[in-house]
């Protein structure tokens, strides 16, 4: 997983795994989901992120797994 942040753009960009997506479905106001042909989803974007997120928590991402469990 890589997260982005274009200033320029105020955007965050989640990316979940590489390739090319084929879809993009806007879920809510400025949140954007790409997904591959098979449905699978790539990653995540975020518009306007400043006026959603503080600042200050943008320079320092934490993230936290659980273990897994295998879909059968």
């Amino acid at each position: 997983m890589k997260i982005e942040y274009d200033k320029k753009a105020d955007a965050i960009y989640v990316h979940f795994q590489q390739g090319k997506y084929e879809v993009s479905k806007e879920i809510a106001d400025g949140i954007i989901v790409d997904y591959t042909k098979d449905g699978k989803v790539i990653g995540i974007e975020i518009l306007e992120v400043s006026k959603r997120i503080p600042m200050k928590e943008l320079k320092e991402v934490t993230v936290s797994l659980s273990p897994i469990k295998e879909v059968t």
